[in-house]
């Protein structure tokens, strides 16, 4: 199964996907690339931090299951190798949520917003973007929101991170289910 959380910049994303992989080993996380620079205090390991000229490369050579440009940098979620049989979930922008649902139209859409445009705001300061920044996201979220709202299987509204972590964790855990009803049973016929 194939998971795709989206949403504007600011609303936690990150922090949400990385508690969510860690309580549930039955999920891997895909680690995009992109070529913005790294923000003060992020980990090294957040992103892949690629030149310009190594991700161009990577499109040329067909490496992305999807990729887009977001001010001025490109962003883009590698072609993912089977891991064990573990559901995948790709942590990316609106864009790519669309280019996904076109390649796997079963990948299950989780938009994520947050509780207020000026809580978003806020949370991007904190993180350490610079106002143009913020001011920017923020009115991209504006254009992002009615597209992902529409595209999304599931909108989650991160206004408390632990209860969004548990609402997430539900929606993967009932789509297994959906997926166990329907699935073949060995020796049957398909």
């Amino acid at each position: 199964m194939i998971i795709v959380v989206s949403g504007p910049g600011g609303v936690g994303k990150g922090t949400i996907v990385d508690a969510v992989v860690r309580r549930d080993p039955r999920l891997w996380l895909s680690r995009s690339w992109t070529t913005r620079e790294r923000r003060p205090n992020e980990a090294a390991d957040a992103y892949v931090f690629a030149t310009t000229e190594e991700f161009e490369q990577r499109i040329a050579d067909g490496g992305f299951l999807e990729w887009t440009e977001f001010l001025g940098n490109y962003y883009g979620t590698p072609t993912p190798d089977a891991d064990d049989d573990r559901d995948i979930v790709l942590e990316i922008e609106v864009d790519g949520a669309q280019q996904v649902k076109r390649i796997e139209p079963d990948a299950v859409l989780i938009f994520v917003l947050p509780p207020s445009r000026d809580e978003q705001a806020r949370r991007l300061r904190l993180r350490g973007d610079p106002n143009d920044k913020v001011l920017a996201r923020v009115k991209k979220a504006d254009e992002e929101e009615p597209v992902g709202r529409a595209l999304a299987d599931h909108v989650v509204v991160n206004d408390n991170l632990e209860d969004t972590i548990d609402e997430m964790l539900s929606i993967i855990e009932s789509h297994r289910s959906a997926a166990d009803r329907f699935a073949p049973t060995p020796g049957s016929m398909d």
